[in-house]
């Protein structure tokens, strides 16, 4: 049975959840109809599907999603802290502060056993999360598309910006405050040092800034024998933000993934083929109790 065959009102329910200061924005996607008692389990109610965005987005923009996998999952879908409509930390927070908030965040609505689909930044707090005891009785099957958190293949072009800022920061670090912080400050407002940051990273200040570096600094290759979950990996072929050898990569780590490629998409593979990409994942995430 497909959404396209099916009649469907698709209802979406908004909430805020505080988590020590921090408010977290989500909603709850479910699908009313007729034959809902059947759709799922045997009291009426659906498997329940979390569903992360990557960085930089939002909730918006797995909506679309939600309300299509909406027909067989009850779908949550979640603003991480710092974005869309949820606050941002007092504090930079780094992978496991963002762990410890949807796990507080599922604990709170009540969640027992549930999917995860995640992109991206999603991906990565993902694969964190899979690693503690407690997902291994909540957690259920995860889609992972284009998941960060393997260590990049860096050019040499890189590394000679990396260089160049250290070497930038290098007298303004002998100084003795306040004009230590001043003059730091003022080096990265410059067009210079914009230019030797990636694009996300420029476009950031303040406590989400070091969150984006505590973030992108912590690679995830030494958690991925420690995962026993069942994970597929939905990848864009020309996947560039988080090429496809790095989904080999995780596929090679977790001994219970499978890699699925999709040609002709990019890091937005459920956006840029959405259609083919619900087929495979209302494929894999189905309920096995359940009959279509």
């Amino acid at each position: 049975m497909s959404l396209s065959t099916t009649r469907i009102n698709p209802v979406i329910q908004t909430h805020c959840f505080d988590y020590n200061g921090t408010s977290l924005a989500w909603e709850h996607i479910r699908i009313v109809h007729s034959n809902r008692s059947t759709a799922g389990s045997s009291n009426g109610s659906l498997h329940p599907l979390i569903i992360l965005h990557g960085w930089g987005a939002s909730k918006k923009i797995m909506r679309p999603l939600g309300r299509t996998l909406a027909l067989n999952h009850d779908c949550y879908v979640i603003d991480l802290a710092g974005f869309g409509e949820s606050s941002k930390p007092s504090v930079a927070w780094n992978i496991d502060d963002y762990v410890k908030s949807i796990k507080a965040w599922i604990e709170h609505i009540g969640l027992n056993t549930f999917d995860i689909l995640a992109h991206s930044f999603g991906g990565r707090i993902t694969l964190k999360l899979l690693t503690q005891a407690w997902s291994k009785e909540h957690v259920k099957k995860v889609l992972i598309t284009g998941g960060a958190g393997m260590k990049p293949q860096r050019s040499i072009r890189f590394y000679a910006k990396k260089y160049t800022a250290k070497s930038l920061k290098v007298p303004f670090r002998l100084l003795p405050e306040p004009f230590k912080s001043k003059g730091l400050n003022w080096l990265r407002a410059t067009t210079i040092w914009k230019s030797l940051g990636s694009s996300d990273y420029a476009s950031l200040n303040g406590v989400m800034r070091e969150t984006f570096v505590l973030s992108v600094e912590e690679y995830l290759e030494p958690t991925l024998p420690n995962i026993s979950h069942s994970v597929l990996l939905l990848w864009g072929k020309n996947d560039d933000a988080t090429p496809l050898y790095q989904a080999k990569r995780m596929e090679k780590g977790i001994s219970e993934a499978a890699l699925v490629v999709m040609n002709d998409c990019g890091h937005y593979a459920f956006l840029d083929k959405p259609k083919q990409f619900a087929v495979i994942a209302e494929a894999y995430l189905k309920p096995t109790d359940q009959k279509g």
